[in-house]
């Protein structure tokens, strides 16, 4: 098993610095790929209500044969459940399908503006940590504008703003905002999906520079850039090789290069939170 970092957030509980994605991970397969994640040395399953895999995702954890403490579980609260009212029974939903007490980390996963209910949805998710059902809080997709308004409106910051980034699409306006916060950047689609930059000189080089694979190189480069990846893998080989990143550091060029891979709007599917809607 594989040991990994770990990132202590702004409320002093300490996550991972590499995730693991469930996306699309579903029955008794999904369960399997879970598991195999677990036994290379993952700690953090990261799921979505939107996902339909919490009950899998429960199934991992108690298969694992590890203490529900040893094990992080994510999950985000869809569009369509931001009313106050219905943020509070989405997690509560949540934590049913999933089979525990309490999460480890709950996040809002679109801020959906036209619909204009973010707000309460934080607040919920205030009220349900103080409550102990949620032990961190934070948001995905979340810009600068919707990030300010949660936190002038609560007093509250979140812990996390999990966003879209991969060489591509470096965000490197939103990850100096999330820092100068104090939230902690998590990445999604951290490799690119089916757009990887494994063939990219930067990508290529660098791992050949450092002997490891195109895949390692660039979750590499995401540490470096001070963000906590959520790679997905079906294969356990390739499980194994994603966490594998604490034997080596790419240098500074080697990082710059990378993120010179940046296009004019590299999102994957022209997912812009302020127009994007997930219900």
């Amino acid at each position: 098993m594989i040991g990994v970092d770990s990132y202590e957030l702004n409320d002093g509980v300490s996550l991972p610095s590499v995730g693991f994605g469930t996306f699309s991970l579903r029955g008794d397969d999904g369960v399997a790929v879970m598991r195999s994640a677990l036994e290379a040395g993952y700690r953090l399953l990261d799921s979505a209500v939107n996902y339909g895999n919490e009950e899998e995702v429960g199934q991992a954890v108690r298969a694992s044969g590890l203490a529900r403490e040893d094990v992080l579980v994510a999950t985000k609260i869809p569009g369509r459940h931001h009313e106050y009212a219905q943020a509070v029974e989405s997690v509560e939903g949540s934590l049913r399908r999933i089979g525990s007490e309490y999460l480890d980390l709950c996040l809002i996963h679109w801020p959906n503006p036209s619909v204009g209910k973010y707000v309460e949805a934080w607040r919920a998710l205030v009220d349900l940590r103080e409550r102990g059902l949620v032990r961190s809080i934070g948001v995905s997709n979340f810009t600068e504008r919707h990030l300010r308004t949660v936190i002038d409106d609560s007093g509250v910051t979140p812990a996390v703003n999990q966003i879209e980034l991969h060489p591509y699409f470096p965000q490197a306006a939103m990850r100096e905002v999330n820092a100068g916060l104090g939230i902690q950047t998590q990445s999604w689609s951290p490799l690119g999906k089916r757009s990887a930059p494994f063939a990219e000189p930067p990508v290529a080089d660098a791992a050949a520079a450092h002997g490891v694979t195109p895949a390692q190189a660039v979750l590499r480069w995401q540490l470096q850039l001070g963000a906590l990846p959520i790679p997905k893998s079906a294969d356990a080989q390739r499980q194994r090789e994603n966490l594998d990143l604490f034997g080596f550091e790419l240098s500074d060029a080697e990082v710059t290069a990378i993120s010179g891979l940046a296009t004019d709007d590299g999102r994957l599917f022209g997912g812009d939170p302020d127009f994007h809607e997930e219900m």
